[in-house]
Parts: structure tokens; C-alpha cells; sequence
């Protein structure tokens, strides 16, 4: 079933909405939760919470790219559900690792008095993200977005680890460079 038909069946509030959606979407976000939870059954609890969230929000929204929406939810959920789980225990999850890489070029959440600059640095990581080429940019978002392990990585842009590795180091770097001239603290 294609993608328009299956927000058509989350607007006519069709049930078989969810199960179309989990037949075309449900490995993808399982993956994402998986690797942002290291947990197969909090990873399953996710995915029918994203179900859940879209069948609320889909009258309000019609998505233009629906695995993008699901795929935001998911990541959504899971990180909440990663935060709820580990505020005193840290497991090296694949989402642990990815935001400790990170550490140097970016300081944390932020305050409320920060909340001008988080735009800001929204506008910058956008522009930083259009500059780069098609492998680059799938190589950060899918490391920093969505979580994915240097394995997986390199598997879709056909590098060795090492290389994705070496990539994602430059990215890094790159990035604290553009952050650090825009007047950033990193």
C-alpha cells in the first residue's frame, strides 16, 4: 500500500491504518528504537507508541513523507524512554556512544536562558547539513540522528569502519570548526 493511501485510511480513522503501517514501516522503526535503546522489548513498546501518536495526530497533520513523520516519532519516543530509564545508570547503547562522540561539539541541553541561541544553533546544524555531500550527510544524521552503528553505516555507503570512523571524525571536527566561528562555546 502506498504511503498517501495509508494517511487516507489515518484520516477516515481506519484501524487497518496501524496494521498497513506496520507491514510497510514496522522493521524501520524498530531499528530506530533498537538502536537508541539497546532493548528489544522496550524497542517493540516504542514502535506501538509511535502507532499510537500518529493515529492521535493524524487528523491534525496530513505528513508529506510519511516514513520521515513515523521515523521522527519513534526517535522521539525512544530517546524519552531512554532518559526515563537511565537517569542513574548509563548502558553503552549504541545512542550512548553516538552522544558521547558528540561531547566536544556540543554542551548539553539548554537553559531557559539559552532558548534564543537553540534556534540559532538549529539554523547553523541546518546549514552545516546542506553543505555537505549526499554520503556525508547520510553518515552524520544516520551516527547522530538516528543512531546507527558504524557497522550499519558502513554497510549502506559501502566503506570499511575504519573509514566511516574517519569520516564521522572529520564531520565532527568540521562541524566544532563552523559552531566555534559562529560564536558557539564548544
Amino acid at each position: 500500500m502506498r504511503d498517501e493511501e495509508i494517511v487516507d485510511l489515518y484520516w477516515q480513522r481506519d484501524e487497518t491504518a496501524i496494521q498497513e503501517t506496520d507491514i510497510r514501516y514496522g522493521k524501520y522503526l524498530l531499528t530506530i528504537a533498537e538502536n537508541i535503546l539497546n532493548n528489544e522489548e522496550d524497542s517493540r513498546e516504542v514502535v506501538n507508541d509511535t502507532y499510537y501518536r500518529a493515529w492521535c495526530t493524524m487528523p491534525d497533520n496530513r505528513p508529506k513523507i510519511l516514513s520521515l513523520y513515523l521515523g521522527k516519532i519513534a526517535r522521539e519516543k525512544a530517546v524519552d524512554l531512554w532518559r526515563s530509564r537511565h537517569r542513574k545508570k548509563r548502558e553503552a547503547s549504541e545512542y550512548a556512544v553516538s552522544l558521547s562522540e558528540l561531547e566536544d561539539c556540543v554542551s548539553g541541553e539548554p537553559t531557559p536562558e539559552e532558548k534564543a541561541e537553540e534556534r540559532l544553533l538549529s539554523e547553523v546544524l541546518n546549514r552545516f547539513l546542506e553543505s555537505l555531500s549526499k554520503e556525508d550527510r547520510a553518515a552524520f544524521l544516520g551516527r547522530y540522528y538516528y543512531a546507527d552503528p558504524v557497522r550499519s553505516i558502513a554497510g549502506y555507503l559501502h566503506m570499511s569502519e575504519s573509514g566511516v570512523k574517519k569520516r564521522l571524525k572529520k564531520l565532527r571536527l568540521k562541524l566544532k570548526e563552523l559552531l566555534t566561528a559562529e560564536g558557539f562555546y564548544v
